[in-house]
C-alpha cells in the first residue's frame, strides 16, 4: 500500500487482532503485513510498549516442542481499543470530508 502506517495505527491493529484471539508475534506480524510493510524489529517494541502500558499480557504455550509467547488483551487494552476505534472513526470522517470537499473552513 502507498500510505505509511504510524506506530499508533500499528498499536490499534495489534489490539484489534489480539482482541479477537490471543496470538503470538509472528502471526500478528503476518496479519499486519497485509496492510503495512513492517519488520518484526518494528513490531516487537510496540508489543513490549503495549505490555508495559498494561494493554497486553503474555503467557507461554508449548508449540511443536518449543515455547511460544502469546499475547492476550487486558481489560485496560479493551478500553484503549474502544477509545482508538472512536478516534479512528472521527479521523476517517474528517479525511472523507476533506477528500469529498465537505469540510467547512473554520477560518472563513
Amino acid at each position: 500500500m502507498y500510505f505509511p502506517t504510524s506506530a499508533t495505527v500499528i498499536e490499534f491493529l495489534v489490539l484489534a487482532i489480539v482482541d479477537r484471539e490471543d496470538s503470538y508475534g509472528y502471526a500478528i506480524s503476518h496479519t499486519i503485513k497485509k496492510l503495512a510493510n513492517i519488520k518484526e524489529s518494528t513490531l516487537y517494541p510496540i508489543l513490549k510498549k503495549l505490555e508495559k502500558a498494561g494493554y497486553l499480557s503474555t503467557y507461554q504455550q508449548e508449540y511443536q516442542g518449543r515455547k511460544r509467547k502469546y499475547y492476550a488483551i487486558t481489560d485496560s487494552g479493551k478500553e484503549q481499543l474502544a477509545f482508538l476505534k472512536t478516534e479512528w472513526k472521527l479521523y476517517q470522517e474528517k479525511v472523507d470530508e476533506i477528500i469529498e470537499g465537505r469540510l467547512e473552513d473554520d477560518e472563513s
